[in-house]
């Protein structure tokens, strides 16, 4: 079962003083982010946050589950989503604690796929195909 649009945005009203938090769609469900970052994912209609031990330090129960069929464990948040200040501490932490995504390259065989197609001259050459 998909989650609803109006839980996620919920859940993101309710962490909002963690940061800059932003939400995704993700095969059907939701990835939550805070200052670019995903720190949980929404899925059937529940919180689930990436496990820290910053995050777990601040949680008052700590309740394990599976976000998807097959997924390691996310804490799960359920009644402490009700208070909005202490879950926002929680998503701050988790986030802190949490290394900051890749940049993603061009790799060099890219890179040398576009050269092959512009020449020196800098016209395009006779095998490559205009996008119009």
């Amino acid at each position: 079962m998909a989650s609803d649009i109006g839980f996620v945005e919920y859940v993101c009203e309710q962490i909002r003083g963690a940061g800059h938090v932003s939400h995704r769609r993700m095969f059907g469900e939701f990835a939550v982010y805070c200052d670019g970052k995903v720190v949980a994912l929404v899925c059937d209609n529940q919180f689930f946050l990436k496990p820290t031990d910053a995050g777990k330090a601040l949680l008052d129960r700590v309740k394990e589950a599976p976000p998807y069929p097959g997924a390691k464990p996310y804490y799960l948040i359920d009644a402490q989503l009700d208070d909005a200040e202490a879950v926002a501490a929680i998503v701050r932490a988790t986030a802190d604690a949490l290394p900051l995504p890749k940049v993603k390259t061009t790799t060099a065989s890219s890179a040398r796929t576009s050269k092959a197609r512009v020449g020196s001259t800098g016209k395009k050459s006779p095998g490559s195909k205009s996008k119009r």
